[in-house]
């Protein structure tokens, strides 16, 4: 168990690191070529990521599930043939991808609601190879349970991406130049991870065989995921060329459209994810084990870690729900200088809660099996979301993304569990703690409008937020104690345990 938390430690610093500085990027391109550029570089990196999921999102959880399971019967040739069947089957669909749209790219035009959205798309697409390459060889660190090559890469890739970027972007003389590098600096950062993890993975002595008699496994196994990722990958990018597409058909400029879809899906989506990212650490090290209890039919340790997994989520991001609601706009101008991402935040504050369930569900689900049901659930979610940013942004503008997003987490969120808990023997119990604690949300939040407004004439935007929010989250926590949603003596004796493991504690004590 203190491996597993060691474990999670590591990624979690890597992760938030990584995280952080990607963040801070996002704000450098945003004050550098504006909503409009980040519109342009929103919509080609949407294809390329249809792209990408569609040539190999499947095959990296794939080759790590296999390596895994011949390694925990001695049979490492047979893992070694693992890693050379995924690299095998990630060049023969990532290359005829790329060389067919260099040579027929004219025909695909039509993906972009923009010309200009497909020029950057150029400048990216030869990374499909490389980061193709580098996914597999991810899978091979998760298999070996090597977790520090992994995020010490991810966390150097995106540092040399933002580095490249700055350097680059501060040359550009219009938003579509500026666009176009920051193309440049995504293509070279997979071309550095590409070449870092080949050369850990020779360090570290790994050797490749003949891949054909694991090349069927592979594929079978690999097929629903990727079907499921692409699907979802799939209506993104439809939604980053048919949003625009609507919103110019109900009346806005070209230019007006790039400029509220780049705020909604550039700077205010990224926002919305990070109580999903702060969890994705633990989420990425808690699914093997998942999956390792359900196979071994240990069903009281299966029912513990996933009560852990969705309470640790709820409660984390119904934290950020009021704060988001209340402080959005006062978010949005602090850190991109948009009232447009503020405003579309603070009203897609609420849809944090069903984008951490249904990330962590679909995870849990995936790894006992059951990726043809999530797979469904997507399509559907999906197909509704299709249709409200087609029909609705007539009617309510940009927001047609939000109710969209609402269908697809919403309906995920709800079946995923439900389907979660059909296949599970012993019953998880988290239903009283979701629905409590998205109910504080509520006196939280008057209580933060009422703050708002006594103290944004005082004290300003960022000090305003600065202590909304501080007394909003102290007043939530507050408020799962007093409804006994966290038990106190619980967490009292967890700390205590940990204060009399503490390495500071037995210097201390050494000292005196």
């Amino acid at each position: 168990m203190r491996t597993f938390f060691k474990t999670v430690a590591i990624v979690t610093v890597f992760s938030v690191a990584e995280k952080i500085l990607g963040f801070l990027y996002r704000i450098f391109l945003s004050q550098s070529i504006g909503e409009e550029g980040i519109g342009l570089y929103q919509v080609a990196l949407s294809v390329f990521g249809l792209l990408y999921t569609a040539c190999c999102s499947g095959t990296p959880v794939t080759v790590s599930r296999l390596i895994t399971k011949h390694r925990s019967e001695n049979n490492l040739i047979k893992a070694e043939k693992v890693i050379s069947a995924g690299l095998s089957l990630t060049l023969a669909t990532a290359i005829p991808v790329c060389l067919v749209f260099i040579f027929f790219g004219k025909g695909f035009t039509f993906l972009f609601a923009d010309p200009r959205c497909y020029k950057v798309f150029l400048i990216i697409l030869p990374g499909l190879i490389f980061t193709s390459v580098y996914s597999v060889l991810r899978g091979v660190f998760w298999g070996y349970k090597d977790f520090l090559p992994y995020s010490i890469i991810e966390l150097l890739e995106e540092i040399c991406m933002i580095c490249c970027g700055i350097f680059l972007i501060n040359r550009a003389t219009s938003v579509y130049q500026g666009a176009v590098r920051a193309g440049v600096a995504v293509l070279i950062s997979y071309v550095f991870s590409f070449t870092l993890s080949i050369i850990v993975f020779v360090a570290r002595k790994n050797k490749l065989r003949n891949p054909i008699s694991e090349l069927k496994p592979l594929i079978l196994s690999s097929a629903p995921v990727t079907a499921m990722r692409t699907a979802n990958s799939l209506a993104v990018s439809l939604v980053s060329v048919i949003l625009p597409i609507r919103l110019v058909a109900s009346g806005m400029s070209s230019n007006e459209a790039m400029t509220v879809f780049g705020a909604a899906c550039g700077q205010a989506l990224p926002i919305l994810f990070i109580p999903t990212t702060l969890i994705g650490s633990f989420t990425l090290v808690l699914i093997p084990e998942i999956a390792e209890n359900y196979y071994k039919k240990q069903y009281f340790y299966l029912k513990r870690d996933i009560e852990k997994a969705i309470k640790l989520a709820t409660c984390l991001t119904t934290l950020f729900i009021p704060v988001f609601f209340v402080c959005g706009e006062e978010i949005g101008v602090l850190v991109f200088k948009s009232v447009n991402c503020g405003k579309y935040l603070s009203v897609s504050a609420f849809l944090m809660q069903f984008m951490s369930l249904s990330n962590l569900s679909t995870s849990m689900l995936n790894s006992i099996g059951l990726e043809h049901k999530t797979l469904s659930f997507y399509i559907v979610g999906g197909g509704l979301m299709l249709i409200s940013v087609w029909f609705l942004p007539s009617m309510v503008g940009i927001y047609a993304l939000l109710i969209g997003f609402s269908f697809v987490y919403g309906l995920t969120s709800v079946l995923n569990l439900r389907l979660l808990n059909k296949n599970c023997p012993l019953k998880p119990k988290y239903l009283r703690l979701v629905l409590g604690s998205s109910l504080t949300v509520i006196p939280t939040a008057i209580l933060g409008l009422m703050l708002e407004k006594m103290l944004l004439p005082v004290l300003g935007t960022f000090f305003n937020f600065a202590v909304c929010s501080a007394i909003m989250m102290i007043f939530n926590c507050l408020l799962f104690f007093g409804f006994s949603l966290v038990e106190f003596k619980s967490l009292s004796k967890k700390i205590k345990g940990v204060l009399k493991k503490s390495p500071l504690k037995n210097t201390i004590e050494k000292t005196a």
